[in-house]
C-alpha cells in the first residue's frame, strides 16, 4: 500500500527551531499537511481534533513529556491510539529505548539526525514512499 503523501502529520518539539527542522525535512520527503505542537498536553488536544497518519515527538518537554504524551495516547480508547508515532530525543540510553518500545512507539530517533535517517524510519513504521 502506497503511503499517503496528504496525510496529516503531527509534530511535537519545545523546541520551535528543531520543529521548523523536521518539518522542512518532511516537506523535502514530500509531506505536505504537517502540524506542530509545542508539548504533549497541546498535542493529545490536537490528536483528539483531527485524525493523524503519523505522529513524530520529542520525548523532553515540559509539562507533559514526549513519554508520557505516548503513553496517555496508547492507553487511550480512542481510535488515534494506534497511530504511528516516532519518538526524537537526543537521549539514546538502552532504557529509554527500551521503555519507549514498552509504551508502544513504532520507532526512535537519536539527535541529531538527517532527512535520510528520518526518511528510513518513517519508511519502517508507514512502508516505502
Amino acid at each position: 500500500m502506497a503511503v499517503d503523501m496528504n496525510m496529516n502529520v503531527l509534530i511535537v518539539d519545545d523546541y520551535t527551531t528543531m520543529l521548523r527542522i523536521i518539518k522542512n525535512l518532511l516537506k523535502q520527503l514530500g509531506f505536505n499537511n504537517i502540524d506542530e505542537a509545542t508539548d504533549g498536553t497541546m498535542a493529545f488536544e490536537k490528536v483528539k481534533m483531527k485524525n493523524y497518519g503519523l505522529v513524530i515527538s520529542d520525548w523532553n518537554m515540559e509539562p507533559m513529556s514526549g513519554f508520557e504524551f505516548l503513553k496517555k495516547i496508547r492507553a487511550s480508547e480512542q481510535a488515534f491510539k494506534t497511530v504511528p508515532f516516532i519518538m526524537i530525543t537526543a537521549e539514546s540510553k538502552t532504557e529509554n529505548v527500551i521503555a519507549a518500545k514498552q509504551a508502544g512507539v513504532n520507532n526512535y530517533i537519536v539527535k541529531p539526525f538527517n532527512a535520510e535517517t528520518l526518511k528510513g524510519k518513517i519508511t519502517s513504521v508507514l512502508g516505502d514512499f
